[in-house]
């Protein structure tokens, strides 16, 4: 009886643990079951295809993705720099005597109007004086050579003048008048009438442009060097240029004739305008910029040379094809976007990416008007492998 009892235990313990055993391998199954259940699932998330992503209507990223088609709008560059006041060079003169000698009588006086030829200031000098001395000289020689040949030619008409003396006086009238020439071609440089030259007159300087005189340092009795700096100088400023600094990555924006705005800190409530005059073609090394030279009326002489300033270049609206920030990602130096070739299908599009404005890229290569593109959610594609 014993025996009978303690194989019907057995026996009672080997179907439990059979039991056990089956509840486990279905436990088993049905987890592996699940598990290959929220696989597909995953999976069915998206998939790659090639080159192209697919995403199926019933992903739960599909909702999370959204479209833009992209559009070309016109767009105006604003670009702000700083800049200096410069005088135009043709509107500008420095003032210094072509010989050296003493200041006898000023004219000039700081802010006084002058023309082209107005009296500055007069000097005595050496120099100046042989200077008069060969023109004389010069004139002198001239006027007997002019007598001789005509003399010459007369002899010549009667048949009682040689050949030869008057081939010699052609001759030497070139020579003369050609020095002559010269003499009054050197006074002219000088500022000097030749006509109205007397022996012994002081050097008188004169303006060589209209202008203003913004510089003053000649003073009664003193002495000038031709080596010395300029003492005086004549600008006009109703019109000047404003110098900015463009750095080499923005010149593409800038164009001669583009309008610009100058904005003053003495003056903040004003603001001038002025057009691009020229656009260097050298890149300073030390700044990497790119001087741009401005030209501005200046009728009321507000813009003073060496005054500091703030520009805003306004450029020519251009067509332009932008894109949200966020549509644009970045893997190491390069930028992409994810276009949309058919519902639910896309593919990664590398761009090259330009200013960023109001969240908004420019793109300047990558992309075409009128294709879509993931505006938002682009990053939930990048687990694709």
């Amino acid at each position: 009886m014993i025996l009978n009892k303690t194989k019907n235990c057995g026996f009672q313990i080997a179907k439990v643990q059979n039991r056990n055993l089956l509840l486990a391998l279905i436990t088993a199954t049905v987890l592996t079951a699940c598990g290959t259940t929220a696989e597909t699932k995953e999976e069915e998330n998206f998939s790659l295809k090639g080159d192209t992503i697919v995403v199926p209507a019933q992903s739960s990223i599909a909702p999370k993705l959204k479209m833009e088609t992209v559009k070309e709008e016109p767009y105006r560059l604003n670009l702000i720099t700083a800049g200096t006041v410069k005088a135009i060079p043709n509107y500008y003169a420095e003032i210094a005597p072509p010989f050296s000698g003493r200041v006898t009588k000023v004219h000039l006086k700081l802010g006084m109007k002058a023309q082209a030829g107005t009296p500055l200031f007069e000097i005595v000098s050496p120099d100046f004086v042989d200077a008069q001395k060969n023109f004389f000289q010069a004139k002198s020689g001239f006027q007997i050579a002019q007598l001789s040949l005509k003399r010459q030619k007369d002899l010549s008409a009667n048949g009682v003048g040689a050949q030869k003396d008057l081939e010699e006086a052609q001759t030497n009238f070139e020579i003369n008048e050609k020095e002559y020439q010269n003499a009054i071609v050197s006074l002219k440089i000088f500022g000097v009438n030749a006509n109205t030259l007397a022996f012994g007159q002081p050097l008188v300087i004169t303006s060589p442009i209209p202008g203003e005189v913004v510089h003053n340092e000649v003073v009664m009795g003193q002495y000038i060097n031709t080596e010395d700096a300029p003492r005086a100088k004549v600008a006009n400023l109703k019109k000047v240029w404003v110098v900015g600094q463009v750095k080499e990555k923005d010149i593409r924006f800038i164009h001669e004739l583009d309008a610009a705005t100058i904005q003053i800190a003495a003056y903040p409530d004003r603001k001038i305008t002025g057009k691009v005059y020229h656009v260097e073609e050298s890149v300073d090394e030390a700044t990497r910029s790119v001087q741009v030279l401005i030209e501005c009326q200046n009728n009321d002489n507000t813009l003073k040379p060496g005054m500091y300033v703030t520009v805003n270049f306004i450029d020519t609206p251009q067509s332009t094809l932008f894109v949200p920030a966020k549509a644009v990602l970045q893997f190491n130096d390069q930028s992409f976007v994810f276009v949309q070739i058919a519902k639910g299908k896309y593919i990664r599009r590398t761009v090259e990416t330009g200013i960023s404005d109001n969240g908004k890229i420019a793109i300047l290569s990558g992309l075409k008007s009128d294709e879509t593109i993931i505006s938002e959610g682009a990053f939930y594609l990048l687990e694709v492998k």
